[in-house]
């Protein structure tokens, strides 16, 4: 005969076996046991909550939402569990019941930096920048060592243009932990350099590594002997072309361990080095495209303008690229949900639209929209280099927020960029129509406030028929 108490006992054993599946990846069992526990205890909250969460992280959210209200139904006082309920219903932006999740876990732990974190993440999304900051101070007053306070409050900051604690703040990212572990020469500090031999470091992102490539120069302005870099496969023959770096090393490629005096993340140099926005280093170009690739790229581009042949002129050349990395934090809002977006565009005359799509949505530019005059030339794209040399050819990019937007702009090509009205990137500061990091050759065009790409692609479209018009 089964007796509660056994019942109790067997579910706490399926509990802490679902939690050991989850540990070693093995989702389904670990949901499995979880619900089979749920069966056995239906008011077990622990169990509710880490179904929640994994169902959550599965991207079951209907189901997961469930499991959270029936946690916090068992439970109502686990700060835990209404600090999950809260992170997945912002995410989902439903701000409002977000904030209720969050308040109510500060009014039972008014002392978790977690909570005070949370709610200016919240706050900062919903562009209540004077809260999100008053939130994420008391956090980090809360507790000093909690990295990820700083690196969300770093980001509020460099929004705002605030580069001197937000490059402070930023200080906070760990996603070099791995390198730092494997090199024995001590992390660059803004020690003196003169005579020495520096590595950077990588970024998370191509564009990332793009637009901080540039401070090789700066390094050896400060007088370091040898300047390596470190940097993604796809990016090692582009980066040739900067002057300022000696050795270029792949992350495919083998890495000593003792070859340098310091090494440093790219991110960090500005930190050390005090830029502020009336200092960003702009000598641009700083990344150029390979002669040879680029003269191979001008025969295939057939650069005599068909409408405009008899008159001598030529189209206006266009690179267009609607989509980003999707696995990036905030793709759905940076990206455009497809090409069609961009059919508008194709009824101007005069232009010669280019895709430099590659990844997602490349596929799209096979089948453009009626309309839109499309050469397909993602495909043969390898690496950023054939991008480079392709722009070389161009008169302009237009891009949604991806690092072919800051190759561009590192190259001293005209760059239109689409901007998302949620969670705008901070490198692109608040309300500016221009950048600083790519002076003279970057405009931005910003969704209205709440989103929407109509509005976007209406200014563009204007705009470049404005450019089309002289020619």
């Amino acid at each position: 005969m089964t007796t509660p108490e056994s019942s109790t006992a067997t579910a706490e054993a399926l509990f802490f076996a679902a939690n050991a599946h989850w540990v070693a990846r093995e989702l389904a069992q670990a949901e499995a046991s979880f619900r089979e526990a749920i069966g056995l205890v239906p008011a077990f909250a622990e169990a509710h909550a880490n179904l929640a969460l994994l169902l959550d992280q599965s991207g079951n959210k209907v189901e997961a939402e469930e499991h959270y209200r029936l946690a916090l139904d068992c439970n109502p006082e686990c700060v835990q569990t209404q600090l999950n309920f809260g992170a997945m219903l912002a995410q989902q932006k439903r701000f409002a019941e977000a904030e209720h999740a969050y308040r109510r876990a500060l009014a039972l732990r008014p002392d978790s930096a977690v909570a005070w974190s949370n709610l200016g993440v919240l706050q900062a999304c919903c562009k209540d920048e004077a809260a999100a900051e008053t939130s994420y101070r008391r956090a980090i007053a809360l507790d000093a060592d909690y990295a990820l306070a700083r690196f969300n409050f770093s980001y509020l900051l460099l929004r705002q243009g605030r580069f001197d604690e937000g490059w402070a703040c930023l200080e906070a990212r760990d996603w070099y932990a791995p390198l730092e572990r494997h090199l024995t020469c001590p992390r660059w500090r803004g020690e003196d350099l003169d005579g020495k031999s520096i590595l950077i470091g990588f970024e998370a992102g191509h564009g990332d590594m793009i637009q901080f490539c540039r401070y090789a120069a700066l390094l050896k302005e400060r007088g370091a002997a040898r300047v390596d870099l470190l940097c993604h496969p796809g990016l090692k023959t582009l980066f040739a072309t900067l002057a300022a770096v000696d050795q270029l090393i792949g992350l495919d490629d083998e890495l000593p361990a003792t070859d340098w005096d310091y090494w440093t993340p790219p991110m960090s140099i500005p930190f050390h080095c005090r830029t502020r926005l009336e200092t960003i280093p702009v000598s641009l170009p700083y990344l150029h495209a390979d002669p040879e690739k680029a003269a191979r790229w001008a025969a295939l581009l057939q650069l005599a303008d068909v409408d405009g042949a008899a008159s001598g002129r030529r189209e206006l050349r266009v690179g267009l690229v609607w989509k980003g990395n999707p696995h990036f934090e905030n793709d759905v809002e940076r990206s455009l949900p497809g090409l069609p977006l961009l059919a508008a565009l194709g009824s101007l005359a005069g232009v010669r639209f280019v895709s430099l799509q590659r990844g997602a949505g490349e596929d799209e530019a096979a089948d453009p929209p009626a309309g839109l005059h499309l050469m397909n030339l993602g495909p043969q794209l390898a690496d950023f280099s054939a991008t480079a040399a392709v722009i070389a050819n161009l008169d302009l990019v237009i891009s949604v927020d991806t690092a072919v937007a800051h190759l561009a702009g590192a190259m001293g090509k005209p760059c239109w960029l689409l901007l998302p009205d949620y969670k705008t990137d901070w490198r692109w500061l608040t309300g500016r129509s221009d950048s600083p990091w790519y002076p003279g050759v970057m405009r931005l065009f910003r969704q209205p406030a709440g989103g929407g790409w109509g509005p976007v692609i209406d200014e563009v479209r204007h705009a470049l028929a404005a450019l089309v018009a002289p020619r």
